[in-house]
């Protein structure tokens, strides 16, 4: 994203600006569209007609639903951030809030290793912010393949550093490219017909790997974290699950934060079947994943839940263990600021006896961090580029990050 300042956030939509803000700043003031979305927004204007039907695919902030409103969108986002997003800018803006769709809306409760029946020929257009994940790329376009109309276009754009390795050849063999338009404020949109392969039947839709300490073979979708191999962070922190579950009462709540393809939380349910254990995740495609896999491992699910939330679900707990491998990125920014507000929503969400029990990587600093918010924090484990934590006695302070 860009780094402007919010002192500036006009967002230029024909002859009128649109105030856009992120819903979380992260400590330092972040704007809330790129370059990319300016030229996605114009370009689609042009080409698009009263009637036509939109979709609109994996939007940050609002600016590409606010700035087609005036069509008939339907909005379909991967991110849980875009809901609260459009609801906060449509009201900055006295525009009304389209709903927003997820992938779970979109293909329901797949398993792992099906394909998704999806209904076909439903859009005329597709206006599609490009993922930095080539499989994820991949996946956009077989969708798009599916659910355009045969006289349809699909107009795709993002910053071009952050555009995938070898994201061209992925468009030569899925979609018919009809413009490269010339690369304006590094940004760079691709406007496209549909081609003939589809989600059906693709054998790249779910990848993923053996894990004993889940007791199951793990798949996840495109646009899941670490979805072929076991994250090395991750790795640090699973020796440690077992033990932190084994002497918690039967039925306690247990909390996989950003949960992924559900790992940490099905190591959690193998070693205590007896535990209510919810799965949360930003991601959707990340919580059809979690799911999909609690359902092949054949363990008991009836004190299951999957929640599609950015942060820890509103309404859920107190846990009595919540564990986390927090992100340290948000699209081009860096930081800890992702970590320091899960760290204050895991706080409130434990229970008196509660316990974060978290991997980081060393060179955030976060021992400091969790002292802000924690009084008892304790270093179980350590490596050149991780650090494992479990951190209890929340304190009233609420940190900011640093990014």
């Amino acid at each position: 994203m860009s780094k402007a300042s919010d002192a500036r956030p006009e967002f230029p939509v024909n002859d009128r600006n649109l105030t856009l803000q992120r819903p979380h700043r992260g400590g330092r003031g972040l704007r809330a569209w790129d370059a990319a979305d300016e030229q996605l927004v114009a370009e689609a204007r042009r080409q698009l007609r009263p009637g036509q039907r939109v979709a609109v695919v994996d939007d940050s902030f609002g600016a590409l639903a606010l700035g087609l409103a005036d069509f008939e969108l339907t909005v379909i986002a991967d991110s849980a951030v875009l809901g609260d997003a459009l609801a906060l800018n449509a009201h900055a803006n006295k525009l009304t809030a389209p709903g927003v769709d997820s992938w779970r809306d979109e293909l329901g409760p797949v398993s792992a290793g099906e394909s998704p029946e999806l209904a076909e020929d439903r859009f005329d257009a597709v206006v599609l912010k490009v993922p930095r994940q080539l499989d994820y790329l991949e996946f956009l376009l077989r969708w798009v393949n599916q659910v355009l109309r045969p006289d349809g276009w699909l107009l795709t754009g993002g910053m071009i550093k952050h555009l995938p390795d070898q994201a061209a050849r992925v468009y030569q063999r899925l979609v018919m490219t009809d413009a490269v338009l010339p690369a304006r404020k590094k940004a760079r949109l691709v406007l496209c017909r549909a081609g003939t392969e589809t989600l059906a039947d693709w054998q790249g839709l779910w990848k993923g790997y053996p894990e004993p300490a889940a007791g199951t073979s793990l798949q996840a979708l495109p646009a899941v974290f670490a979805r072929e191999r076991l994250d090395i962070g991750t790795r640090e922190l699973l020796p440690f699950i077992p033990d932190s579950v084994a002497t918690v009462t039967e039925g306690a709540g247990v909390l996989d934060l950003g949960c992924g393809n559900g790992i940490l939380g099905l190591s959690a349910l193998a070693a205590r079947p007896d535990l209510a254990v919810t799965w949360a995740d930003i991601s959707s495609q990340a919580v059809l994943s979690a799911r999909a896999n609690v359902k092949a491992s054949g363990l008991d699910d009836s004190a299951c839940h999957f929640v599609h939330t950015d942060g820890v679900p509103v309404g859920t707990g107190p846990f009595r263990i919540i564990l986390l491998n927090p992100p340290f990125h948000e699209g081009g920014v860096v930081g800890d600021h992702i970590a320091l507000r899960l760290f204050a929503e895991a706080a409130e969400a434990l229970a008196p006896d509660g316990e974060l029990l978290m991997v980081g990587n060393r060179h955030l600093g976060y021992h400091r961090s969790l002292h802000s918010v924690f009084a008892d924090v304790q270093q179980l484990h350590a490596t050149p580029k991780f650090v494992v934590f479990r951190a209890s006695c929340p304190q009233a302070v609420q940190p900011r990050g640093r990014s």
